[in-house]
């Protein structure tokens, strides 16, 4: 990953990556996690494909909402995160782990109910954003959603004092682009129709869904 991006995480912060951020968030980041997934249109036994999965505790939280009757496959390119999350493989059946970097070709095929990125889609180059894409449209079965939580649209230079400070301080000059970017109108071409979106902390994070068409 380049220099413009803080996506891929090693060493300690990797190991710790939940606590430092609900840590130097306030606990804010968990709440965001959990009212994102709750918001998810999961019904017991889709198939998920969480990509950029870190540590798998996102993916375990989407196994939990379906009672855990479903599957989850959590991708993530660093062995760190897989670590973390192969925890939750060995204790549930319909849990899986696979390492890949989510913006090259990945084997799946029109297989996944749901294709989920949490906070990770902002930290690519746009080309890699594009090839993201692609593996969630192959990937997913007709008719199925692609949920992309993150940030939102919206203006820095009038944003709240934190969150400018938040953007400066922690965040990535990817970062600082995606809140730039027309979403709705970057997936369409790739075959994803907008079906709606939920803003969270005021405006600054959403819920974005589309759908495979």
């Amino acid at each position: 990953m380049n220099k413009r991006s803080k996506i891929e995480i090693k060493g300690i912060f990797a190991k710790n990556y939940n606590l430092i951020l609900n840590l130097i968030t306030f606990g804010f980041y968990n709440r965001v996690i959990n009212f994102g997934i709750n918001l998810l249109k999961l019904k017991e036994g889709d198939k998920v494909l969480d990509l950029g999965a870190g540590p798998g505790k996102n993916s375990f939280l989407i196994l939990k909402r379906m009672n855990f009757n479903g599957e989850v496959v959590a991708v993530d390119i660093s062995d760190e995160m897989l670590n973390q999350a192969r925890k939750y493989e060995k204790r549930y059946k319909n849990y899986k782990t696979f390492k890949a970097k989510i913006n090259e070709e990945l084997p799946f095929n029109e297989e996944f109910d749901h294709v989920f990125l949490s906070f990770v889609f902002h930290g690519f180059e746009n080309e890699d954003k594009e090839k993201i894409l692609k593996n969630a449209y192959k990937s997913l079965k007709y008719g199925g959603y692609l949920n992309i939580l993150d940030y939102s649209e919206f203006d820095l230079n009038k944003a709240s004092f934190l969150i400018k400070i938040f953007f400066n301080k922690f965040e990535c000059e990817l970062a600082k682009e995606f809140i730039n970017l027309n979403l709705s109108s970057f997936v369409k071409p790739f075959g994803f129709e907008k079906l709606e979106e939920h803003l969270l902390n005021s405006k600054y994070i959403r819920l974005f869904i589309a759908r495979k068409i």
